[in-house]
Order: structure tokens, then C-alpha cells, then sequence
């Protein structure tokens, strides 16, 4: 089953024995074990059953609330692992240590790479696409990566690629009706930034889960700062699958018609553009396929999902601050 997405408005989620009940508008939406649920989003209002809420801690089952425009509020976390030699590690790595240093130049790297390999891959597909002035900006900001041993630097270079990235975006899109002028959310105010900021709030979910799985604590990162409330390391470790995941499906979605211009709507105060209820069915359900495709790793050397990856990618990286590897993998495709 894997994450359970609740969509329908002022849904009531309760549980009958061993299993999760989802209903609204009394009638029945879904009924599955509760054994096959690992993590549940809830996207804009919805009633949880205290029941359910205690199955869930004791279960160790993350629930996130999302807006309905995608936007993340927060999530029902479970009692901290009880792993306090990775917590440890991780602390002892803060600020500009080295360990600190060489894991934020994995972070950006993995993105960057990751950036470039969707780029020469749409370039292969479409030859009269015009992408050799991103590749090589993005290109620029890699190759000083290894020399580069100030996190602020580090940032800046990450900062440059992306947006070398960025500005290519729109020539990837194949149909009409969708344009892209470059990231804004909070609200988005367009259908692609809507579609991506969707896509990364439901990665955010599953990379937050990964990392305390693992037993870190989510809000002591490296590349991004130190913020109330901000799960910092699990944004860091997001960086690397955002083009092999969101990205990617995103493009699919669009250029494959799996949505259309008329799966929104847009908000009058705000701007802010929005998916329709049938949209966000289908762009959930296509988001689902996405981590459950397989892809050998380029570390491992085996077949493995999107989903599993997230864990094994947190897991090296407790190994690398816990001195078990020398270095840490980005996970890197070609």
C-alpha cells in the first residue's frame, strides 16, 4: 500500500481494529490493514480519531498535513529513536567541521550532477533544444566543488547551478498551455511551480521519514540553516532526488497530458494557483508510481525503489559521520 493520500474535504480517518478506515460525506473511501501503511499525508482539512493517532505513534506511522495547495504545515511524530550514537555523530559534526564540509559537498554535487544528467538526457531526446549554456553553467558550479571547503561557498555554487537549471526549465516542457518563468511559491502562481512545490512537499514527507528511521534528528542539518521548526538535515538529503524524482515525474505529467490546463484554478486574493481534486488524484497516484519504480544503485549495485533509496541514502550517510565509510555517495544516475 505504501503512503495512504487523503484528499476528499473534511474527511474523517478512524480505524476498526487492524485496519484504517478513511470516510466522507458517510461514505466509505478506503479500508486497508494497517500493516501495509507506511505514512499517511493529509492534504488541506481533515479529522483524525484520537485512536488513530495513538496507532499511528505506536506504530511509528508518519502523518503530514499538507495545504491543499500543497504547502507543508507539519507532521505527527512518533517518540525519537532510541539510536543516540547516530544523534551524537550528527552533533558532532556541526558547523563548519570537516565532516560537515564534506557532506554538503555531496549534497550539492548529487544535485548538481542530477541537473546536468536530466539536461543531457533531454538534449539526446530533442536535438534542436538549445541547453549547452545551462549544462555548461551548470558544469562551472561543479568543478570547484572539490577546492571549495566554506559551506557558504558551497551554497553560492549550488545557488549558481540551479539556476542555470532553472533557466533552461521552460525549453524542457513539450506542450502547450504550460510556461515556466523561473521558481516562485509561497503561494506558487503558476501550474509548473505548482506542481513542483506539490511534489517537493510530498518528498519532504517521505525524506523526513527516512532520516528518523534512521535516527537522526531531522533539524540539525549542514547545507541548509538552522531554523525553528525546519527539518534541516532532511532538506539537505532531499537535494539529490529532487530532479531524479520530482523533477522528473513532473515533466511527465505535463509533456505525457497526465494533467492539463484545466486541472486548476487560481485563487483571487493570493494568486495562488491550485489543483483540482481529480488533479491531485492523479498527480498523487503518478507521484506513488514514481517512488515505486526501480533503478539499479550505482553504490549498492542492485535493483532498489525511489522509496528504499531514501533510507539507504540516510543510512550511508549515518555511516559516513559514524566513521564506518570514508566518504559519502550522492546518489548520482546516468
Amino acid at each position: 500500500m505504501g503512503t495512504v493520500y487523503i484528499t476528499a474535504e473534511d474527511a474523517f480517518v478512524g480505524k476498526n481494529d487492524e485496519r484504517l478506515l478513511v470516510k466522507a460525506k458517510n461514505e466509505k473511501l478506503l479500508d486497508v490493514p494497517l500493516i501495509k501503511v507506511d505514512g499517511v499525508v493529509v492534504l488541506g482539512r481533515a479529522t483524525v480519531s484520537p485512536a488513530v493517532v495513538n496507532e499511528f505513534l505506536l506504530r511509528h506511522i508518519p502523518l503530514s498535513f499538507l495545504t491543499e495547495t500543497g504547502r507543508y504545515l507539519g507532521r505527527l511524530e512518533p517518540e525519537m529513536s532510541k539510536n543516540i550514537f547516530v544523534r551524537k555523530a550528527q552533533w558532532d559534526a556541526a558547523g563548519e567541521s570537516p565532516k560537515a564540509v564534506h557532506l554538503v559537498k555531496g549534497f550539492v554535487r548529487g544535485k548538481l550532477k542530477n541537473y546536468r544528467m536530466m539536461l543531457l538526457r533531454q538534449g539526446r531526446k530533442y536535438s534542436e533544444l538549445d541547453l549547452d549554456g545551462a549544462i555548461s553553467r551548470i558544469e562551472n558550479s561543479i568543478g570547484p566543488i572539490d577546492d571549495t571547503n566554506k559551506i557558504d561557498s558551497l551554497r553560492g555554487l549550488e545557488g549558481s547551478g540551479s539556476a542555470g537549471y532553472f533557466g533552461a526549465f521552460n525549453q524542457l516542457i513539450r506542450v502547450e498551455g504550460f510556461s515556466f518563468n523561473g521558481r516562485n511559491r509561497r503561494p506558487p502562481t503558476d501550474s509548473v511551480n505548482a506542481l513542483l512545490s506539490f511534489g517537493y512537499s510530498l518528498l519532504r514527507h517521505d525524506i523526513q521519514s527516512a532520516v528518523n528511521l534512521v535516527g537522526f534528528d531531522p533539524y540539525l542539518g549542514y547545507l541548509h540553516c538552522q531554523h525553528y521548526g525546519r527539518p534541516s538535515l532532511a532538506l539537505d538529503l532531499m537535494e539529490e532526488f529532487r530532479p531524479l524524482v520530482v523533477d522528473a515525474f513532473v515533466l511527465g505529467a505535463i509533456n505525457l497530458r497526465k494533467v492539463s490546463p484545466g486541472d486548476f484554478t487560481m485563487e483571487p486574493l493570493s494568486n495562488a494557483v491550485l489543483l483540482s481534486a481529480e488533479g491531485r488524484r492523479e498527480f498523487l497516484k503518478l507521484y506513488e508510481e514514481k517512488k515505486q519504480s526501480k533503478f539499479k544503485h550505482p553504490v549498492l549495485g542492485r535493483q532498489c525503489t525511489y522509496q528504499e533509496a531514501f533510507e539507504i541514502q540516510a543510512r550511508l550517510v549515518a555511516k559516513y559521520l559514524m566513521g564506518e565509510i570514508e566518504k559519502y555517495p550522492p546518489l548520482v544516475l546516468k
